[in-house]
């Protein structure tokens, strides 16, 4: 499935039916008087976060949303149909903006959750509603009200508890396959990452969703490499994983662009609860990681700890770190296993 986080879309609820007019005339009946029916009210165009996407590519193929129109009233005191509503099923964790792409119209952050995005218009009277002690014979109709068109943009951002930061080939990725079931790709050159990609994790009977975005490096929020478009996937998180590779040439310097970055992007990104880690630790000796460590905490002011994605060692030091700095509500116990008995 391909992965795509913003969507322009095109949506227009329905015109409200016209009221009818008309008159009652049969045989035998000597004073029939008015009878047209009202319309019917336009369908309205609703946004409704769903389970099972993790994506918005379902709105490239198609960008145009369209609710159906009221149908007018008629005579013998028959009122239009309504017309039927549309509603576009969005992942959890979609923003609805307007069409000024800042304005958030909607933040979508539960299954099952509903907004209105455009109102119906209202269906017109018919002459009978018109009728009165002084007018017995209306000869007028309201036409119905018309549909509103506008345009919106979707902006995903997926939700997950703790998002991966780090320069490009930093270890996220193995990280990611070595203590989940994801199978991201895995490479030895830079942005072997093109998009976000998610895995559940379990440590000590509980579970989180870990979130591996694309490789920053120096110069992201100018749209250098891949750019910083992803950093909005990892401000929902609770806590922060920052992998630095303890075999690039300069690990102090990766640090500080990382930070830089996240300063950059703006927010409250660069204030989130955050976790250093020194990664790839398989390759250094006693003596390298122990400078690398001083180094790194002299340079973020915090305790640093060390893993290897490759080997695990450490990990599940880290996992229960990154546990102890997400809320309980967060957390998802796993579902105890069964005992099954022995049958023939």
């Amino acid at each position: 499935m391909k992965f795509l986080d913003l969507a322009k879309v095109y949506i227009r609820s329905g015109a409200g039916g016209g009221g009818c007019v008309s008159f009652r005339r049969e045989k035998f009946v000597e004073f029939g008087g008015p009878d047209g029916g009202d319309g019917g009210d336009g369908g309205s165009v609703w946004a409704e976060a769903v389970e099972g996407l993790n994506t918005l590519i379902d709105f490239r193929y198609q960008q145009h949303f369209f609710a159906d129109n009221g149908q007018p009233g008629r005579g013998q005191q028959r009122s239009g149909k309504d017309g039927s509503d549309i509603v576009l099923r969005v992942p959890v964790g979609t923003e609805i903006l307007d069409e000024d792409e800042e304005t958030v119209l909607a933040d979508l952050t539960t299954v099952g959750e509903r907004v209105l995005l455009a109102r119906g218009g209202n269906g017109g009277f018919g002459n009978l509603h018109f009728k009165s002690a002084t007018n017995q014979a209306p000869r007028r109709a309201n036409p119905g009200q018309p549909g509103v068109d506008r345009t919106i943009w979707l902006r995903l951002k997926l939700i997950a508890d703790v998002g991966l930061l780090g320069m490009p080939n930093a270890g996220k990725s193995t990280f990611l396959a070595s203590t989940s079931n994801a199978r991201p790709k895995i490479a030895d050159y830079p942005f072997t990452t093109l998009h976000p990609n998610l895995g559940v994790v379990g440590v000590d009977n509980v579970e989180f969703v870990i979130a591996d975005i694309p490789g920053l490096i120096a110069g992201a929020h100018e749209g250098r490499g891949i750019g910083d478009r992803f950093l909005g996937h990892v401000e929902r998180c609770a806590v922060l994983l920052h992998l630095v590779d303890g075999t690039s040439g300069d690990p102090i310097e990766d640090y500080h662009t990382i930070i830089h970055e996240l300063e950059a992007y703006g927010g409250d990104l660069a204030d989130k609860p955050r976790i250093t880690v020194l990664n790839k630790i398989d390759a250094l000796d006693d003596e390298e990681r122990a400078f690398l460590v001083e180094e790194l905490e002299e340079a973020s002011g915090s305790q640093v700890m060390m893993m290897s994605g490759a080997s695990r060692e450490g990990v599940t030091d880290v996992l229960r770190a990154l546990r102890a700095q997400i809320d309980a509500d967060r957390l998802r116990h796993k579902p105890a296993e069964e005992e099954q008995t022995w049958q023939p």
